[in-house]
């Protein structure tokens, strides 16, 4: 068997070795025919070359394309800013922006997102008090986790509860205000506590294996700390520098409310801090801030509203054609809006924040644009909602024995759930298409990986942008569609059809 295996080694080197002559015969063919071209008079000029096109020329430097690209592209858009110009006129007034921004058009004196705004602390002091309970073992485990439960249950129903009875009171501005304030305290709140209950296992389980029991909250054990703290020398003054907080310490208002205010879902007892603020880098981002609050404002009052406004008809007699035209018509003004206000929202908003509150993790997203499939865009898109559902939904829900598809699929289903509670309960129309667009990612996300591992990750790419250009327009048609019919009626379609 083995003289078999060795006679057949030998082939194969043989093999490698004729077919190495072979090329390098070949070249040295080419490369004497070459020379004695060269040496006729008639000054050859031709020579075995591909055409730039060709994949094996081997060319890539195609600069001059793209700039056409984006030339052209910069054509069409001027085109549409002059049509626009040219049916609506300018339609951007300021003072609407202020009206809608403060809320001047909620009905009455009472101000009802205001009130609710600053009634959103009850439940972050409740949470902390409960906390504090369980922590010198006051509340049992059980009733404290019963306390949390009902608190954060009470917290998404508030919004819900409130709009629909005080409905007229609230501006769509103040309702979505609301809705979006709660559904963030309630991530920050369950990791709080979700925290808060591993340091306190952790805790026990330490002081179980050494023996050793808490000490109750005595006068005798108040002075002996106090004594500890003055005996400190003046050489560990460096280390008290970096001030490490351990549980039960994190659980007072100032550090409840420092996690509250930074641009971050996942609480941690000692987050990383910068040492100073830098000035120069806030005034970029307070700019930043208020000029793209303006060009936002600005394309929704120019060209939003009206593209919206004009896709009601036929989406309403569903025509096709007509709807669809509407759909790639609006799908530009929506894409760049979205667009605009990621950066605003994850860059510009989210640096101002964390420069403010010394937050020094600034990594609020990742290169999205180059995802290849729906899977990771998702992962990189929005780095505090990913992280807070990695950390606290997939890894305990897989730990717990759960399938990683069971726990994917769970992920996707609290997502969709705040997307349409984003928007349906603003709105007053409660239907599902947001929750069904996010279920529906599940089904793209295969079909994303399909075309990545098939056709390459260009067309994976593809698939990702199309889904974002193509999926908000269809939903932002669908709802408006469903708001002028629950609110006013079909016999009213025309009356909110035109500009």
């Amino acid at each position: 068997m083995s003289i078999v295996n060795m006679s057949g080694d030998h082939e194969v080197d043989g093999l490698r070795h004729r077919r190495t002559r072979s090329v390098t015969a070949a070249e040295d063919i080419q490369k004497v025919e070459r020379n004695v071209r060269k040496a006729q008079p008639d000054n050859p000029c031709h020579r075995p070359r591909d055409s730039l096109f060709s994949w094996t020329s081997g060319f890539d430097n195609f600069t001059g394309l793209v700039n056409w690209a984006f030339l052209l592209l910069f054509m069409g858009g001027f085109r549409l800013l002059l049509e626009n110009f040219i049916k609506y006129g300018i339609r951007v007034d300021p003072t609407q922006w202020f009206i809608v921004l403060t809320g001047k058009n909620e009905g009455g004196s009472e101000h009802p997102s205001v009130v609710l705004t600053l009634y959103s602390l009850v439940p972050v002091i409740l949470c902390l008090l409960t906390e504090k309970g369980l922590s010198i073992e006051i509340i049992p485990h059980g009733p404290g986790m019963a306390i949390h439960i009902i608190n954060l249950i009470v917290l998404v129903l508030i919004p819900m509860v409130a709009i629909h009875i005080k409905g007229a009171s609230f501006s769509l501005m103040g309702a979505t205000t609301v809705c979006f304030v709660y559904s963030v305290l309630f991530l920050k709140l369950w990791s709080y506590i979700q925290v808060n209950m591993w340091c306190r296992t952790k805790t026990k389980q330490a002081q179980s294996k050494s023996g050793l029991r808490r000490q109750s909250l005595s006068y005798s054990n108040l002075k002996t700390k106090a004594e500890k703290k003055a005996a400190t020398s003046r050489d560990d003054i460096d280390l008290q520098d970096v001030r490490i907080v351990h549980y039960p310490d994190n659980l007072n208002l100032r550090d409840i409310l420092y996690y509250i205010f930074a641009p971050t879902l996942c609480y941690e007892l000692n987050f990383p801090r910068t040492s100073r603020i830098r000035k120069r880098f806030l005034i970029k981002r307070i700019i930043e801030v208020v000029v793209g609050v303006q060009l936002i404002m600005t394309m929704f009052q120019q060209y939003m509203i009206p593209s919206v406004k004009n896709s009601l008809i036929p989406f309403s007699n569903m025509d096709v054609t007509k709807a669809t035209e509407r759909l790639l018509k609006l799908a530009i003004p929506n894409h760049l809006m979205w667009l605009l206000f990621f950066y605003l929202t994850f860059h510009s908003f989210m640096n101002l924040m964390g420069e403010i509150m010394h937050f020094a993790d600034r990594n609020f997203y990742c290169d999205w644009w180059n995802a290849n499939n729906i899977d990771t865009f998702w992962r990189t898109w929005n780095m505090p909602v990913h992280r807070w559902a990695v950390r606290h939904l997939y890894i305990p829900i897989v730990e717990m024995g759960w399938g990683k598809m069971t726990a994917s699929i769970l992920v996707f289903f609290i997502s969709a759930f705040f997307h349409e509670y984003l928007v349906s309960v603003p709105l007053k129309t409660f239907k599902i298409w947001a929750f069904m667009g996010m279920m529906g990612q599940i089904p793209l996300s295969f079909i994303s990986r399909y075309m990545e591992v098939h056709y390459g990750p260009r067309w994976g790419n593809l698939v990702v942008w199309a889904s974002i250009i193509m999926g908000q327009p269809l939903c932002i048609m669908m709802y408006y569609h469903d708001y002028v019919i629950t609110h006013y009626g079909k016999a009213l379609l025309d009356d909110y059809s035109h500009v």
